[in-house]
């Protein structure tokens, strides 16, 4: 979003199923201490020519590889929202196969890896109203933009693959993250509770905290969690 090259850390967000980097875009501003980078998943923003994505962990690998680079430089820190909680953390495990250690992983309103149970025939279920009904319940979209055709014919193509790339997905076995996590998740949550946000615990062996904060599953639409990032990272 912006280079600022004394910045202690670099933070890196991730936007949930059928969002773009635009969700973050002021977030930069307020997280000062920072550098801000936000991830332009395929088929969206200015990357809408490309196909969307259909495998997740391929998606993590090729942001991995495109981060990689960077990532000894400063510490870096990601920020990963519903599905994109699951992109950062899968991203994590491949920096860290690659020897790059991520400095802090924060997962915001999602249940936690392992307790995704990739399922091919719920995947292909996901049509254009079931993902309606879907966005409704989460708060995260207008209604009244859910009966525009034009909005509809824009960004039901890659709303629908993030839904069903993310109905496919298994975590498999794995070592724990070497880096904190902080779960995040919001007290009105209607799909991800405490119990899901505290199983977290289990992807890492480094620190582990979680934060409930006052909301539904878009919580930091209206609030960002600035605090919680700044005193997370740079204590």
């Amino acid at each position: 979003m912006e280079s600022r090259p004394f910045a202690e850390q670099r933070l890196v967000c991730f936007p949930h199923a059928g969002g773009s980097p635009y969700f973050f875009r002021g977030w930069g501003k307020a997280l000062s201490e920072f550098e801000p980078h936000a991830v332009c998943y395929p088929g969206r923003a200015e990357r809408i020519a490309e196909s969307p994505a259909t495998d997740l962990k391929k998606m993590a690998r090729q942001i991995a590889t495109a981060l990689g680079p960077s990532m000894e430089s400063r510490p870096t820190a990601f920020f990963g929202h519903s599905m994109g909680a699951i992109v950062a953390y899968e991203t994590a495990c491949a920096l860290e196969d690659d020897g790059i250690a991520t400095a802090h992983l924060f997962a915001s309103g999602a249940r936690a890896p392992h307790l995704m149970r990739g399922d091919a025939a719920a995947a292909a279920g996901w049509d254009d109203e079931s993902i309606a009904r879907s966005l409704i319940e989460l708060g995260g979209t207008d209604a009244e933009l859910l009966r525009n055709p034009a909005f509809l014919e824009l960004v039901m193509p890659y709303i629908g693959a993030d839904f069903r790339m993310l109905s496919a997905y298994s975590a498999g076995e794995r070592a724990p993250l070497g880096c904190a996590v902080t779960a995040l998740v919001g007290t009105s949550d209607p799909r991800v509770g405490p119990e899901q946000a505290d199983a977290w615990r289990e992807s890492t062996r480094g620190s582990f905290r979680r934060v409930s904060l006052p909301g539904d599953h878009f919580y930091l639409a209206a609030d960002p969690p600035y605090a919680v990032i700044r005193e997370a990272s740079l204590g």
